[in-house]
């Protein structure tokens, strides 16, 4: 039957229908997942406490055989995913943080998260931010890899000083300390072009890398003051900051005079390509390498938002990155900004 041509107000009244069978849908799978999760909660607290009372470990594999004779054709009483339960319950029962996430995701993320991290701050971070982002398994796992908790914690930029309450902290952790190109494929010693050309070529898992929010607007993106010509190197656009993001690119060390261009480029930005309705544009330099004191000292001048970070080709951190970290109790204010956007 061929569809009769609809009003705007039939289309829009189709429209919301549409929205609300999908957020129903939605909330019957979620649901079903606070449910399950429930229920594997009591089962590894069960397990936990037996235990506990030297029941030994041969209790388990009889359980798992008597469930799974039990309840035939439903999945998740193998012996491996009952001791999941009970080292899912022994680990975060006691976090007053962790318990009440529990029902955010999915079993198969909640256990990607507590074999992959062992710090209950970093796994806070994934299970807030996969529930925030909608982050499928694989991502979630590419995240983890790419060590994205360590890189949002040590970013390097002068935001809080720069940027206007509404949207700095969002800003703050839109902004990694490294970024990792593992995907691009190029020798040690490449150029800056060799290195921009590479990220174009590859954009989907460079925007992927970058953040969800941003969006590839140019590269090589011109800007003319009194007819001379003046080129960005690649030019996002950030939706939830709604604003544009200037990104420079250098293959050796930081050093200070980067800080001057990016603050030119963004002056221009603002004037001569800045929509009304959205806010400052923000740059990011990112280098091969950056002694961390340099950055600090150069970022404490101006009042343009910039962020200085480095990038890799490789998965694997610097030495020593992670004793960079800061205090639990920083961590815990910077987490406790990032989850309340």
């Amino acid at each position: 039957m061929e569809p009769k041509s609809l009003s705007p107000e039939q289309s829009d009244f189709i429209i919301e229908i549409k929205t609300k069978v999908r957020e129903a849908q939605y909330n019957a799978l979620k649901a079903v997942n606070v449910e399950l999760i429930r229920l594997y909660w009591e089962i590894g607290k069960s397990i936990a406490e037996k235990q506990s009372e030297n029941w030994g470990k041969a209790v388990v594999p009889t359980l798992s055989a008597e469930l799974q004779r039990e309840f035939v054709g439903i999945g998740g009483f193998s012996t491996t995913n009952l001791w999941l339960m009970a080292q899912f319950y022994a680990e975060y029962h006691t976090d007053e943080n962790l318990q009440p996430l529990v029902g955010e995701i999915s079993w198969t993320k909640h256990i990607l998260i507590l074999n992959k991290c062992k710090d209950n701050l970093e796994r806070q971070f994934y299970i807030l931010s996969t529930k925030k982002f909608g982050w499928t398994k694989n991502i979630l796992l590419n995240h983890i890899s790419n060590k994205t908790y360590e890189k949002y914690l040590l970013n390097q930029t002068n935001f809080e000083s720069t940027l206007p309450e509404t949207i700095k902290n969002q800003a703050v952790l839109a902004i990694k300390d490294e970024y990792t190109f593992d995907f691009l494929g190029l020798a040690d010693e490449h150029s800056e072009r060799e290195l921009e050309n590479a990220l174009i070529q590859n954009i989907r898992n460079f925007l992927l890398e970058m953040g969800h929010q941003f969006a590839f607007v140019g590269n090589q993106f011109k800007v003319e003051v009194e007819d001379k010509e003046y080129f960005v190197d690649l030019l996002l656009y950030h939706r939830q900051l709604q604003c544009l993001v200037a990104i420079e690119l250098k293959i050796g060390e930081f050093l200070p005079e980067y800080k001057g261009k990016m603050e030119f480029y963004l002056t221009v930005l603002n004037e001569k390509v800045r929509m009304p309705n959205e806010n400052d544009s923000i740059g990011i330099i990112i280098c091969k390498e950056k002694n961390r004191t340099t950055v600090e000292y150069s970022l404490k001048t101006g009042n343009q938002p910039i962020g200085v970070a480095t990038y890799s080709t490789s998965r694997l951190l610097p030495k020593d990155y992670e004793k960079l970290l800061p205090n639990k109790k920083t961590i815990s204010e910077k987490l406790d900004k990032y989850f309340q956007q």
